[in-house]
């Protein structure tokens, strides 16, 4: 494996904080206040509640799609344009919900919401592998990644107001403008000198999968299964507490608990990765996020649920930017574009099965079953990232102090 771009002695980390960090954060504020909307909206059209979830699912679907199409994207874009492309095809497509009055609108919506955060998601991840270092690459990830958490966790808490004054529609009208702002701030990214000609060298898509099947077979299988116990746990926590008859405002708040502890882990778990390795996050998170999992299963109080919550919140936290960080390292630099989007859709993937396990597991079992497999998954997950990423760490872990 090799570094994809030169070791820039005078990088300026702080220049980046409002060019690069600054349209995500603005468009998951959004998507925070959209993506609660949905299923609500197609209530509210007259879907019953089976179609209401598939409605809200086809994000998801949308982002399958749209994984390794958007590597043609931003080839051809450019990432820079091809993240404010991204920008104003969601504020248009969120325009689309504003003014939805029946199902099909809403669900063309939705879909195209999904397409578009997979361009936007690969454009800013190959941006930053190559305007980075490798010594601060982890860094650079895991603080992405802490700051989509906090745009979803904010979101809301700014949308719930506006759509309680002014109605569902207005909820899809302030994430538009959010996004429309991300498109603004995006256009302050100087533009990589190596696109135009990336643009014109880049090899076919099904030539780089091939060239690394082995990446993705191996490492590739791990990330998906990391990927679907991150997302497992979304699903269970809240059903768990509803499993339990707490309250609305119990089960919330648990959830608020595990979402501030995850968003306050992300650059310690970059700084750990830069410094020592990668395998020192992979795996100790899983461990953690395996073991709130597996307790959540035999809890039955307040406090117990609280501590399982608490677990869960280190172990996806402390994990913040991993997967982003392991796909940069393995990136070729001719190439780029099409293996992360073959990357992305591993992790898509997982992060698309686990509700589905969930409800399999469920339906067979119980909930709490479904929580104790999930942990265990997780566990599984952990030793396998624990054996596979040993053998494909990147060149140079960038652990000479005087680097930092």
């Amino acid at each position: 494996m090799t570094d994809s771009q030169p070791q820039t002695p005078d990088f300026n980390w702080r220049s980046l904080v409002i060019p690069v960090y600054g349209p995500p954060l603005l468009a998951f504020i959004g998507f925070g206040a959209a993506t609660p909307l949905i299923v609500l909206s197609a209530l509210e059209l007259g879907a019953a509640v089976e179609m209401a979830a598939l409605i809200a699912g086809l994000a998801a679907v949308g982002t399958l799609a749209g994984d390794l199409p958007a590597s043609w994207i931003a080839t051809r874009l450019g990432e820079k344009r091809a993240i404010i492309a991204a920008c104003v095809w969601d504020a248009a497509a969120l325009l689309l919900a504003f003014l939805a009055k029946d199902l099909l609108l809403l669900s063309v919506a939705v879909f195209a919401i999904g397409i578009s955060g997979a361009v936007f998601g690969l454009a800013r991840q190959s941006y930053l592998t190559q305007v980075v270092p490798l010594r601060y690459r982890a860094r650079a990830m895991s603080t992405l990644g802490g700051v989509l958490r906090i745009g979803q966790f904010i979101g809301p808490v700014i949308g719930a107001p506006i759509v309680a004054v002014a109605g569902l529609a207005a909820g899809y009208g302030f994430a538009a403008i959010m996004c429309a702002l991300a498109a603004a701030v995006a256009a302050l990214l100087p533009d990589l000198p190596t696109e135009s000609r990336e643009s014109q060298a880049a090899p076919r898509l099904s030539k780089v999968l091939f060239e690394h099947r082995r990446i993705f077979v191996t490492l590739g299988t791990g990330v998906m299964l990391l990927s679907a116990t991150r997302a497992a746990r979304q699903v269970i926590l809240p059903l768990w507490c509803d499993n339990l008859g707490m309250d609305a405002s119990a089960n919330l708040l648990i959830y608020a608990m595990s979402m501030g502890i995850d968003m306050s882990l992300f650059f310690l778990g970059g700084s750990i990765m830069d410094r020592f390795g990668r395998i020192w996050v992979a795996v100790p998170s899983m461990i953690v996020l395996g073991a709130g999992l597996v307790w959540l299963s035999f809890t039955d109080q307040v406090f117990t649920v609280a501590a399982a919550a608490i677990l869960l919140g280190l172990g996806n936290g402390i994990g913040s930017g991993l997967v982003m960080t392991l796909g940069s390292d393995l990136a070729p630099a001719l190439g780029r574009n099409q293996f992360l989007s073959g990357w992305r859709l591993m992790g898509d993937v997982g992060n698309t099965t686990a509700p589905l396990l969930i409800g399999a597991v469920t339906a067979f079992a119980t909930l709490g079953i479904a929580a104790f497999s999930m942990g265990c998954l997780a566990w599984v997950s952990s030793a396998w990232l624990g054996y596979w990423v040993l053998r494909t760490p990147p060149v140079d872990l960038g652990q000479d102090p005087e680097s930092d």
